[in-house]
């Protein structure tokens, strides 16, 4: 089996900035892309950043300037760090990555960590 555990949410001023991280454990062969999504109340859950194993990343429109995701695939951890915080970046956000597990490649993702955008 494989887990993935978010940490580094919490609430933040607009404005300000704010760090999470993702660490993916077990059963693990390779990390492929690993990435993060968010949902707000209400809304889909929606892309907010990824970073292939080779280090190219994509950004949603929403983020891009704002966000910088990284990873050490060393420790199977990627990162997120948002600066410029607006309330519209309340939610929940997700770590997703494809990992090589038992000589298959599943996508999985992490349990969610709020992040709350507010004076």
């Amino acid at each position: 089996q494989v887990q993935l555990v978010e940490s580094g949410g919490g609430l933040v001023q607009p404005g300000g900035s704010l760090g999470l991280s993702c660490v993916a454990s077990g059963r693990i062969l390779t990390v492929n892309t690993m990435g993060w999504y968010r949902q707000a109340p209400g809304k889909q859950r929606e892309l907010v950043a990824t970073i292939t194993r080779g280090g190219s990343t994509t950004y949603a429109d929403s983020v891009k300037g704002r966000s910088t995701i990284s990873r050490d695939s060393a420790k199977n951890t990627v990162y997120l760090q948002m600066n410029s915080l607006k309330s519209e970046d309340t939610a929940v956000y997700f770590c997703n990555a494809d990992v090589y597990s038992d000589y298959r490649l599943r996508n999985y993702w992490g349990q969610g960590t709020q992040v709350n955008v507010s004076s």
